[in-house]
C-alpha cells in the first residue's frame, strides 16, 4: 500500500484555481492578475518531486465538467473543482505507483498507451480540419434549399378509437354513421383502449411516418372531416380513424437552421478529407499477419465453407 495525501481546496483558493485552470474568468469568479501571469507549463502540483503542469489538469477538469454538464442537476462549481483536484491527485499517485512497478513497460500497457495517443491525435486532427473546412454561404443556402425540398410533407390532425375486436369496430362505425361522426369523441372516451382515451382519441398533429403503415395509409386516403368506413387493422388492434385537419409542414427558417447545417457540412467535408487522405496514403500490409481477401475469378461471391 502507498500513502496519499489529499489537498482539500479552501473556498478562498477556489476562484484562483478555477481562473488559472480555465485560462479565463468563469461566471463565478474574477480572474486575478497573478493567474494571468501563469503559463501552461506552470506546475499546479508537485507529487513526490515530480511537477504536473496546469495544462494537464485543465484537460482533466474539462472532462469532469463535460461529464457533470450531462446531468439534470448541475453541481456546485466550487465543489466540483475540489472533487476534481483530489481525483487528479489520486490519478497521479496511482500512475506513479504503476511506473515504480515498471508497468509502463508491459506490452499490453504500451499498446494501450499507443492507441490512446492515436485516438487523441485523431480527435485533434478532426477538430482542426472541421475548423479549417468552412462551408461557404452559398453551400449552406444550397443545403438549406435541398432540406426544404426534402422536408416538403403533410401533417395530419386526427382522432382514433382503438378496440381489440373487428366486429366491435364495425359496430362503432355504424354508430358514427347514425350521427354523421359527431359523436366520435364521445365514443372514443367510452370504448377506446388506447392512451388517448381520456382525450377522446385525440392524437394531435403528427407526421404519418410516425405511425405504422396501415394507419398512415388510411389517414392519407381521408379528407378532413371524414372517418374510416372500414376498421384499420394494426399490431395494436382495430382502429376507427377520424381526420380532423391536415396541413403542409413548415420548415425552420434559414437563420434558425443555419448553424446546424454548418455543422453538418463540416462533418461531411471532414469525412471526405479523411477518404482523400486514406486514398493518398501508402499502406503496406504485413502479409504474414493480415491478408486481403481474394476476389473470385468469376466475379461471384466466395463460399465461406471453402478454404
Amino acid at each position: 500500500m502507498f500513502k496519499k495525501k489529499i489537498f482539500p481546496l479552501t473556498p478562498k483558493a477556489l476562484p484562483l484555481l478555477v481562473a488559472t485552470i480555465l485560462g479565463a474568468a468563469p461566471a463565478w469568479a474574477e480572474e486575478p492578475q497573478a493567474a494571468r501571469a501563469l503559463t501552461p507549463d506552470t506546475p499546479i502540483v508537485t507529487v513526490n518531486g515530480i511537477p504536473y503542469p496546469i495544462d494537464v489538469f485543465k484537460v482533466f477538469l474539462n472532462e469532469r465538467l463535460r461529464q457533470a454538464s450531462g446531468g439534470e442537476q448541475q453541481p456546485d462549481p466550487a465543489k466540483l473543482q475540489e472533487i476534481a483536484f483530489n481525483e487528479f491527485i489520486d490519478l497521479i499517485v496511482a500512475a506513479q505507483e504503476a511506473q515504480s512497478r515498471k508497468l509502463d513497460e508491459n506490452p499490453e500497457v504500451k499498446a494501450a498507451l499507443a492507441l490512446q495517443r492515436l485516438a487523441i491525435l485523431r480527435m485533434a486532427g478532426m477538430n482542426t480540419l472541421a475548423a479549417e473546412l468552412t462551408p461557404s454561404e452559398q453551400e449552406i443556402k444550397d443545403a438549406y434549399n435541398q432540406f426544404v425540398t426534402q422536408a416538403d410533407r403533410t401533417e395530419y390532425k386526427a382522432r382514433h378509437i382503438l378496440v381489440d375486436d373487428e366486429n366491435k369496430a364495425k359496430e362503432l362505425i355504424k354508430q358514427l354513421d347514425k350521427k354523421k361522426g359527431k359523436n366520435f369523441e364521445e365514443l372514443a372516451k367510452e370504448h377506446s383502449l388506447g392512451p388517448t382515451k381520456e382525450k377522446g382519441g385525440d392524437l394531435g398533429w403528427f407526421d404519418p411516418r410516425q405511425m405504422v403503415p396501415p394507419f398512415a395509409e388510411a389517414i392519407a386516403a381521408l379528407q378532413p372531416g371524414a372517418y374510416t368506413k372500414e376498421p384499420v387493422h394494426t399490431q395494436f388492434g382495430w382502429h376507427v380513424i377520424l381526420l380532423e385537419d391536415k396541413r403542409k409542414a413548415e420548415p425552420p427558417a434559414f437563420e434558425d437552421a443555419k448553424q446546424q447545417i454548418d455543422i453538418s457540412l463540416r462533418r461531411k467535408k471532414v469525412f471526405e478529407k479523411l477518404i482523400e487522405l486514406r486514398n493518398a496514403a501508402k499502406i503496406d500490409l504485413n502479409e504474414d499477419v493480415v491478408r486481403l481477401k481474394e476476389k473470385p475469378k468469376d466475379g461471384g461471391e466466395t463460399n465461406p465453407d471453402k478454404k
